[in-house]
């Protein structure tokens, strides 16, 4: 469908594509990756013809439409949302004003005259051009894909330039999706979707009809939608026939191939050279060292890339705060006639690990500030718990950086201890390389300064953090150091954030936000979605056939009866959890002997003597299959436990 042949493009001697080729066929799903600077959104605009490209070509078929989403940029005003999108049906738009026309005529000809004949002839051709083009259905197309991005009905009158920054990649987002191009080309697509439209948009791809390429640091979004990865990397580029998941095993096998084929190519160098050496001057060998020589120089060394150091860091350490963290009751916030949210009641305890979400404008950033003390609300109590340390991280964070000091300076003025020694690693891990780490903070573009103020903000000994959208800004290596980073953390955290893959490791609760109060569930974020559907498919009710109750039922209570309703529930819950969770820490005991003893098989077994004595491997090997039976045995009865007593948290009423 589309080729790329020997694409090269330089910037100054440093080559940014070096012949890089490669096919998109009609229905790929390709995922295209590579460190930030690899090139990857210039090579999107190449394709599409927003960019040139220093030598090399792009083929397509002439039936080919190419599609292409920037990251930003795109905005739109001077008409209402619904006919904004209505424009990428223009073909349709056009041949409903010639029929219009037709129309008026008719009206105005005599109908026995020739012209009105023709008139008529010429709307009958019309009327077919658009039943081909299935016109009838544009209405409910275009109410679809902009109510699967999160636009309410309401939206469809307003003027577009009323929308923000996000809201207008997502009108974009939906012209894009609606003119229906051959390939789409989507860089960074998800960055201003909320959980339920990068769902709606994830679905929407998988059935798309014609081929997607896209760039994206959600890895879940990537692993569910893509069937084969582009890997971008020192001006080359590699295909996986697999999704990123797949890439990253696959890639670490080529590397692994690689490193050994240098090896064994720098052994026979070295023979070749002691050779040569050996026997320059033995007139008898002349002919044997000449022919190695040449076979020397016609070698094509294997060339391996630098690896980048790998970077880890422990947050520093702080004081133990009290129980609870953080106490918001009866919160309540509105801008004018409009009300964020109202009735919010809940306590951060110390050691919960939150993820916030809620669908777009339902107030998540700004329950985040509020819990950060930075911005003030409208009814209700914030109360910070007995010694907590609090540190907030929100994209404006970067506006608060010193304009005069080097990078290096930001870090090394909040970094203590043996980390000041690191700190050139870290701030690579959060992409300063070289010389980036003395730039001054009044130089570095938005992207960078959000980077840097993520980085003070770590180095800064807290006990309790809250980021909103710490990811943003952030390619896969530099998000897997801050999830690793917080896997680690033995404070308390509340992250505003949409991607999955990087939440579900490290978080033990998801607040969804809404305009009439909260509602907690335990577990990750994939856990939440998968709740969400079962009870969406029951009718909104629990398995005890209850409706879910929102925290905003206590709304109306004394913070004293609030309290004591609260402790209620969590005492109830313990009790009727209590005995399940003796069962899951006997059955846990049990899978960590087995899984020890399975480990040290597997040790066993990885010994290259291993196989050398029959008797002896045949019994280890049929104790190991033994093992893994009894594991899984154990596991499907601690399951149905676990699943039970997170019921129980979860639908033991509030009131």
């Amino acid at each position: 469908m589309l080729s790329l042949n020997t694409i090269e493009l330089y910037f100054g001697e440093r080559p940014l594509f070096d012949g890089v080729s490669c096919t998109i066929n009609a229905h790929d799903r390709i995922g295209l990756v590579g460190s930030n600077g690899a090139g990857k959104s210039t090579l999107l605009k190449i394709i599409t013809g927003l960019a040139p490209a220093d030598s090399g070509t792009v083929n397509k078929a002439k039936y080919v439409t190419v599609g292409y989403l920037p990251q930003d940029g795109m905005a739109a005003e001077g008409k209402s949302l619904y006919h904004e999108a209505e424009t990428a049906f223009e073909d349709i738009l056009l041949i409903q004003s010639e029929m219009e026309e037709a129309r008026l005529n008719l009206g105005a000809f005599d109908p026995v005259s020739p012209e009105y004949a023709d008139t008529l002839d010429l709307y009958g051709e019309l009327q077919h051009k658009l039943e081909d083009l299935d016109a009838f259905r544009m209405k409910s197309k275009i109410e679809r894909v902009l109510m699967g991005l999160g636009f309410a009905v309401s939206d469809f009158d307003r003027d577009t330039k009323e929308f923000s920054g996000g809201w207008q990649m997502r009108i974009a987002l939906a012209k894009l999706l609606l003119t229906e191009p051959s390939l789409l080309l989507l860089d960074e697509p998800t960055n201003h979707l909320d959980l339920e439209s990068l769902q709606w948009l994830e679905n929407y791809l998988r059935n798309y009809n014609g081929a997607v390429m896209l760039v994206s640091h959600d890895r879940a979004f990537l692993d569910g939608l893509t069937n084969r990865t582009y890997s971008l990397r020192s001006g080359r580029l590699e295909d996986y026939a697999g999704n990123y998941t797949y890439y990253e095993k696959e890639n670490a096998l080529r590397k692994e191939l690689l490193v050994n084929a240098a090896k064994n190519q720098q052994q026979q160098m070295k023979q070749t050279e002691q050779f040569i050496e050996r026997f320059r001057y033995k007139s008898t060998k002349a002919r044997q060292v000449q022919s190695r020589i040449k076979q020397m120089e016609k070698i094509e060394l294997v060339e391996i890339d630098d690896e980048e150091e790998g970077i880890h860091f422990n947050f520093p350490e702080a004081q133990q705060p009290g129980r609870i963290v953080l106490d918001l009751a009866n919160l309540g916030k509105h801008y004018g006639d409009l009300t964020v949210f109202r009735g919010i009641n809940y306590a951060i305890e110390r050691g919960d690990r939150i993820a916030v979400v809620g669908v777009n404008g339902a107030g998540k950033s700004t329950l985040a500030k509020i819990a950060a003390g930075v911005e003030p609300f409208d009814a209700g109590t914030r109360t910070l718990g007995y010694n907590v340390q609090l540190s907030y991280f929100a994209q404006h964070q970067a506006d608060e950086l010193d304009l005069t000091k080097e990078a290096l300076q930001i870090v090394d003025d909040v970094a203590v201890g043996d980390i000041r020694t690191r700190l050139r690693s870290i701030l690579g891990a959060f992409l300063f390389h070289g010389d980036d780490v003395f730039k001054k903070v009044k130089v570095l573009s938005g992207g960078e300064k959000s980077r840097l103020a993520l980085a003070k903000m770590l180095l800064t000994p807290v006990n309790f953090l809250i980021m909103d959208e710490p990811t943003n800004h952030l390619d896969m290596r530099s998000k897997k150091v801050l999830q690793q980073a917080l896997s680690e953390y033995t404070g308390t955290f509340l992250i505003v954030s949409h991607d999955r893959s990087f939440l579900d490791p490290i978080v033990n609760k998801v607040l969804e936000v809404r305009k009439d109060g909260v509602t907690v569930y335990l577990g990750n974020v994939t856990e939440y979605l998968d709740r969400k559907k079962k009870d969406a498919a029951q009718g909104g009710e629990n398995g005890d056939g209850k409706k879910n109750r929102s925290s905003s039922a206590l709304s109306g209570l004394s913070d004293k009866d609030r309290k004591r309703l609260e402790a209620e529930r969590r005492q109830h819950i313990y009790s009727l959890t209590k005995p399940l969770k003796k069962k899951m820490e006997v059955l846990e005991k049990k899978i960590e002997i087995l899984e020890k003893r399975k480990t040290e098989v597997e040790e066993i077994m990885a010994h290259a003597s291993f196989y050398q004595h029959a008797d002896r491997s045949k019994s280890i090997t049929a104790e190991y299959k033994e093992l893994q039976a009894s594991i899984e045995k154990l596991y499907a009865q601690w399951e149905p436990i676990s699943a039970e007593v997170d019921k129980i948290a979860n639908t033991v009423p509030l009131v």
